[in-house]
């Protein structure tokens, strides 16, 4: 034991000495400066569960992350001005909707002034023009057309094909979508009718699938028996695709006349022939429809009375018909040869393009025309225009 105790103390010893220090004379401990303390890096604020919550009363709070942001305002279709976010001390910026009817909604957010989509949000929707956006589906008590639902479903094709007509798109591709009611069968020996369905100055071939949910109207309004199965085409409505990549075109009446006949010629010329060899569709005029919003709907307008010998069923949702030209331009129309079986114009009551409608359906009744005249309250936006579409879809092709 001795032997071991001394063999260790001596072990320690040298220890010791490498270090410096002495076992019998250690110096005593000298008082350390006091270092700075480094303040603990700020937590990163927490992501919020979700960035918008639905209220009882059908009010929204929306919300974003943005610490460094200066500014953000919430950009939220069916009201006429951006909603001022207030940002907490972690860096959440947050604003309360007033309340809002049921319907499907686009928004956005204005981060110091740069668009900014919502990054907890996977419902998002492209456009030619515009920022992309986000949707969010407000419900009401009762179930509405455009909510998905266990029914039956049809389907949605997209199309791509070369254009020698169009001008401005890229390698000349145009596009289109079709959606094909349930049950159809290309094989089969039934036919269907055609709506050609137009987006508004700014959306794509997509705008009425990806926001206006067409889709799901059709499917539901089919199952109930409230509309007939019919094809649907959805084509991308620019004849010069510079008409929508300038903004200052949209006030110039040469552009838009361009626009209106370039894209009249290539529907009738390439698209309706296309349709008519893939799908099975009637070919005669009580077998086709057209309908569009605002920018679709002068063309749809435009198109549909300028050649009543192919299409049997014309609507305009919120028209862009405010040009003197619209009405000058048109043929001369006599009721029984024109043999319109619908004839509809609607706009919604805060629109600015309301006058121009009702000046428009007011002339064309005045020729003894069937003017189907519809006003709604809202604005320039979606909620107005699928509710167009909801109850348009129950008026085509009825009665044969």
């Amino acid at each position: 034991m001795h032997r071991t105790w001394n063999l260790s103390l001596r072990t320690a010893s040298v220890a010791a000495l490498a270090l410096g220090l002495s076992l019998s004379s250690a110096s005593p401990a000298q008082p350390q400066a006091k270092q700075p303390v480094k303040p603990a890096p700020k937590p990163a604020p927490e992501a919020p569960r979700t960035s918008q919550v639905i209220h009882p009363d059908h009010t929204v709070t929306f919300r974003l992350i943005d610490p460094g942001a200066a500014e953000v305002k919430l950009v939220l279709e069916n009201t006429k001005d951006p909603l001022p976010m207030t940002k907490d001390a972690t860096g959440l910026w947050s604003v309360t909707t007033p309340v809002l009817p049921p319907a499907i909604y686009t928004y956005s957010f204005l981060a110091d002034g740069q668009p900014r989509i919502d990054p907890f949000e996977t419902n998002v929707f492209g456009s030619v023009a515009f920022s992309s956006g986000n949707l969010i589906t407000v419900p009401g008590p009762e179930f509405e057309p455009w909510e998905p639902s266990a029914v039956p479903h049809g389907e949605l094709h997209t199309h791509s094909f070369t254009t020698h007509v169009a001008v401005g798109l890229a390698e000349d591709q145009s596009s289109y979508v079709v959606y094909t009611p349930p049950g159809y069968d290309p094989t089969a020996q039934q036919v269907y009718p055609v709506l050609y369905l137009l987006h508004g100055w700014g959306q794509s071939a997509t705008g009425w699938s990806q926001i206006g949910k067409a889709n799901l109207i059709l499917d539901n309004l089919i199952a109930q028996q409230k509309a007939k199965p019919m094809i649907v085409v959805m084509p991308l409505g620019y004849g010069d695709l510079s008409f929508v990549k300038d903004w200052g075109l949209w006030g110039n009446d040469e552009a838009i006349n361009k626009n209106t006949r370039l894209f009249t010629e290539e529907l009738l010329t390439e698209l309706l022939p296309r349709v008519e060899k893939e799908y099975r569709v009637g070919n005669s005029r009580n077998d086709r429809a057209i309908a569009g919003l605002s920018m679709g709907g002068l063309e749809a307008l435009s198109i549909g009375l300028n050649h009543t010998a192919q299409f049997a069923w014309i609507a305009g949702f919120s028209a862009a018909v405010h040009r003197e030209a619209f009405l000058k331009d048109l043929p001369p129309l006599e009721p029984k040869s024109a043999d319109l079986k619908l004839l509809w114009i609607s706009c919604g009551t805060g629109d600015g393009l309301l006058e121009p409608n009702r000046k428009a359906a007011t002339a064309l009744k005045a020729e003894g025309l069937p003017v189907t005249e519809i006003e709604t309250s809202g604005l320039h936006t979606w909620p107005v225009w699928r509710d167009n579409l909801v109850h348009v879809l129950p008026l085509l092709f009825q009665n044969q």
